[in-house]
Parts: C-alpha cells; structure tokens; sequence
C-alpha cells in the first residue's frame, strides 16, 4: 500500500476533562456515509471556536468519539496535450493513499459536548455548527441533564 497518511485531525479531547459537567450532548448521524480527517476537523475546529466563547476555556470538555482508519485511494489521471501516450487508463488501478475516512452508521454519535447548565444553547449550537461541515445530515441529542433544562 505504500503507508497510510496521517489524519488531519489529532486532538480529540480539548477542554476541561477532570471536571464533572450535569449537561451532556452529543452530534449523532443520520445516514450512514464516510467522514472525511479533514471534515471531522473541521467539525471539530467549528465547534471548539463556539465553546471557547461561551462557556469559556477550560468551562467544557468536547471529545471526537470515531476515529479515521479507512485509507482513501486516488488514482491520479494525466490530462493535458499527449496524455494518451503517457496514461496508461485505468489499469493496474490501486491508487496512491490520499487521505482516511471514518465509516459511520446511522445513529452514531460523532462528537459529545459536556458543558454547564448555562452554557446549554452555546454547546447546542457549538454542535449545529460542527454538523454544517460533515457530508450526512445530523441532529443533537441530550444525552445527560434534560432533567434539568425544563
């Protein structure tokens, strides 16, 4: 195979990991599909800048909860005057690895927020964000402290 890239993404814990928060949410999928290093740290990015400003550093703790083990193969074609000669089409087709990818199924939490009682909208739409850069449809579930909120 030629060796696996490195993931784009390397945190997948950030904020304050000791503490114990009564609010817990999480990002979960709706459709099975595969997400991308570069697209899991970008939700990652999208949610960690809202909850920087809101509950504020060291006030939440955000954990990635899949992990990219999926290689991705790209077999680069030649374009241009003469191609024809050099390109050998789709033969011998394997790839060269590009990137890795997280296989998800329906269901399946992406990302879990912990956060407190009154920084509930901030995380909620810390995770609404996160989900804007991911390629399936997502909602946000309450998995800790709905109790609380009504």
């Amino acid at each position: 195979m030629g060796g696996v890239p490195a993931p784009r993404i390397t945190q997948f814990d950030t904020g304050s990991q000791i503490a114990d928060y009564p609010v817990e949410l999480s990002l979960i999928i709706e459709e099975p599909c595969q997400v991308r290093h570069t697209a899991l740290e970008a939700a990652r990015i999208a949610a960690n800048r809202q909850l920087t400003k809101n509950p504020g550093t060291g006030n939440y703790y955000l954990k990635i909860r899949i992990y990219p083990h999926i290689v991705l193969r790209e077999h680069k074609m030649a374009t241009g005057a003469g191609a024809d000669r050099i390109s050998g089409g789709m033969r011998a087709a394997f790839g060269k690895a590009v990137g890795t990818a997280a296989r998800v199924q329906t269901g399946q939490a992406i990302m879990t927020v912990r956060v407190p009682l009154q920084a509930f909208k901030s995380a909620k739409e810390a995770l609404w964000r996160a989900s804007m850069k991911l390629p399936s449809p997502c909602y946000v579930q309450i998995d800790k402290g709905a109790e609380l909120l009504n």
